[in-house]
């Protein structure tokens, strides 16, 4: 990880949704490099594994940034109609594809996690919620479309008696041009978890997986994460 500069007192604050994976890695480091206030935002609702939530706790020390975890678990029968919040259903492998990988869809997730980002937000009086939407989720999470985002921040403004502003920098990137800017930084991403499957090292299969390494090898660089196999690891 990077070395952040010191944040001043006075400056604005952005509540990120943090999950712990590549994007919102790199959408935390861009609020931090902006000088903002962060308060870093997870949330446990029932997925697979706890990986990633693991990550995000030990990045969030190192860096000092606040950070809080909420257990949303109660409404895990309500979006159990997934692969990734439901261990019965197997977890597809494979390039992403609107065919394959409908089964990852968590129902309504995002309008879930930001409506309660925003209410946050209000609460601690910031001024902006961070999350990583980016161009490459279009064709499949409805969610991370440039009109959803829209939709949701025209509801941000309006919703409360102090308005706030949805800020996604990468809606119109991809994954390879997240990562270049991430680089760029000096991030380190052996600090993030982006792998579906729970185990000790990512299986190197699954959509979330193979974008992640196509996206290091589009930057012609190794990505740091060990994987189940030596090849998997290189794309």
């Amino acid at each position: 990880m990077s070395s952040i500069p010191p944040v001043a007192a006075d400056s604005a604050t952005t509540v990120v949704i943090y999950s712990g994976g590549m994007d919102s890695f790199t959408v935390l480091h861009r609020a931090l490099r902006e000088g903002l206030t962060v308060h870093a935002l997870s949330f446990d609702y029932g997925q697979r594994h706890a990986r990633e939530l693991d990550t995000a706790r030990q990045v969030c020390t190192t860096l000092g940034v606040p950070h809080q975890v909420v257990d949303i678990r109660a409404i895990h029968g309500l979006i159990n109609n997934s692969a990734l919040t439901n261990p019965d259903q197997a977890m597809p492998h494979g390039d992403y594809a609107a065919d394959t990988l409908r089964a990852t869809v968590v129902p309504n997730r995002n309008m879930i996690l930001l409506s309660l980002a925003i209410a946050k937000a209000v609460n601690i009086g910031a001024e902006r919620v961070d999350y990583g939407a980016h161009g490459g989720d279009h064709i499949l999470y409805p969610d991370c479309r440039p009109e959803f985002v829209e939709a949701m921040n025209h509801v941000a403004g309006i919703a409360n008696f102090e308005p706030v502003t949805l800020h996604a920098p990468y809606l119109s990137s991809s994954k390879a041009e997240i990562l270049r800017e991430g680089l760029a930084m000096g991030l380190n991403y052996r600090h993030t978890w982006t792998c579906y499957e729970g185990r000790e090292l990512a299986c190197g299969v699954c959509g979330s997986c193979r974008e992640r390494l196509a996206a290091f090898a589009a930057n012609g660089v190794t990505d740091p994460l060990p994987y189940t196999s030596d090849t998997a690891g290189q794309r």
